[in-house]
Formats: C-alpha cells, structure tokens, sequence
C-alpha cells in the first residue's frame, strides 16, 4: 500500500488487504539499512489472524521516497504521522535494532495509544564503533560485510537456517546492497546520537518485551539489562544459539513470542 506523508511516498507492507481502524493494528519497524521485507513471516501470521499490519519502508529506505531521515527522534515523528495517516488510534509496535529504538521513542510519545511494544535486539544507548562509521561513510562493501559478520551467532554464519535453501549471510548481504549508499551509514550515526533511550522507555505505559539472543555480538546480552530495568511493565525473552538478525536465525521462536506477547 502506497500513502503520501509530507508529499513524499511510502511504502507499508499490509499483506495486501486495506486498512480497517476497527481490528487490532501492529507497526513493524525495521533495522538499519533494511527495509519491511525483514518482517513478512510476521506480518502475513498477523494479518491472516485480523491484525491490521503496517510494515513500513522508512523514508529513503525501500519502496518510500524521500531522504532517510538523521534521527531517531526525527523518526518516530514520521511513524506516528503514518499511523495516523491511515486512521489507527491504537497500535502494537514492533522494532528491530535501529527500528526498536524508534519503537521506544514511539510508543513513550504515543502513551496510552501503544498497546504493546516488542524491542528485538536492543539496548540502550547503541553505541556504534568508529571502524564501522568509517566503513558506512566510505567503504559500503566493506560495511555490508562488517555488519553482516557481526549480526549472526558463530554457529548460524555457516548456515543453520531453519527454511531449506536459505543462506542468511548472503540473504543480508543482498538486502544492505539493495538498499540507497546514504540511508545505512545515516541511520548507524541515527542509533549511535540517540541518548534518550532510557528515558523513553520509563514513559512507555504499555507492556514491554524485549527479544535477545544470548549469542548477539552487535548488541550485547550482558548491555541489556539498563533498559529492562527502566521499563514499568519489561520482560525478557532470551533466544538461544542466535545473535542479532533474530528474525531469520530463529523465525519460529520469535513468531511464538510475538503472538503470545501481542495476544
């Protein structure tokens, strides 16, 4: 589905049925240099089950026109001008990565208007290193690989995928170089300037599920636990043998705990 915010196209993966403000929504809100397609296991689930989904190409990202934004505050803005845009007064919010601290600044802006919000691989502040703030600016290639290498367990970069044929390090690889130069190296500065994750978390009102595996090497599991803490209503749901592509290393645990946090 195709809307137009502040003149400029976006994109929202909906599984192809319309928008009903009457059924329960969800917001899926991808990673850095990614776009919706991370998320279309979980959105057909929910869209076949009467959920509304809204799995969104950020600005610059995908199908969605326009400059990729420069900030996570900047960000939440833009989603919260898409859910209102197609009418939802209340919504579920799922992130990933860069997307989960969109999703914290969300749902503490929208308060009462988040019904649940689901963090996957994330910690808070998410610091980038400088070696990959170079390789983002300069080395794009270079940057595809780094990150890659980074986003699997040990054991899943020589395969593992539960879906036969899949290679997930190739499969990333193609999505980052699918993706704009630009948008990837602004959104790692997006995640490592973003300061105010801790205090975001203690506004959101809606119940809290973060998502780690414990073999992460991006976001570490051991960083986790300052933004469980700040959480009013946080559980945590540790995947074991996975690292911080979750949504690929190990789908079905991640479907099971979404349907029974989302209910």
């Amino acid at each position: 589905m195709n809307i137009s915010i502040d003149g400029k196209q976006v994109y929202v993966y909906t599984n192809n049925k319309e928008i009903d403000p009457a059924r329960q929504s969800v917001v899926f809100v991808h990673g850095a240099g990614f776009d919706h397609s991370v998320w279309t296991l979980f959105a057909r689930h929910f869209s076949r089950h009467n959920w509304n989904v809204l799995a969104i190409d950020l600005p610059g990202h995908g199908r969605s026109g326009g400059d990729s934004l420069t900030s996570i505050e900047a960000m939440a803005t833009w989603i919260i001008a898409v859910i209102d845009s197609c009418g939802i007064a209340q919504s579920a919010l799922v992130g990933h990565s860069m997307g989960s601290l969109i999703a914290l600044e969300t749902g503490a802006r929208l308060g009462t208007r988040a019904s649940k919000v689901v963090l996957i691989g994330s910690i808070s502040p998410m610091p980038v290193s400088d070696p990959i703030l170079d390789a983002t600016a300069n080395k794009p290639s270079t940057a595809h690989s780094m990150l890659t290498s980074f986003s699997f367990s040990k054991n899943n970069l020589m395969g593992g995928n539960p879906n036969p044929g899949m290679w997930m390090v190739s499969d990333s690889m193609r999505r980052y170089e699918d993706e704009q130069q630009a948008a990837l190296d602004l959104d790692m500065r997006a995640c490592n300037q973003y300061q105010r994750g801790l205090e975001a978390a203690g506004e959101i009102t809606a119940p809290t599920l973060m998502l780690h595996g414990d073999a992460d090497r991006l976001t570490p599991l051991k960083a986790t636990q300052p933004l469980l803490k700040a959480l009013k209503q946080g559980r945590m749901d540790v995947v074991p043998g996975s690292g911080h592509s979750l949504m690929v290393e190990d789908p079905n645990h991640v479907l099971d705990q979404l349907r029974l946090h989302l209910g």
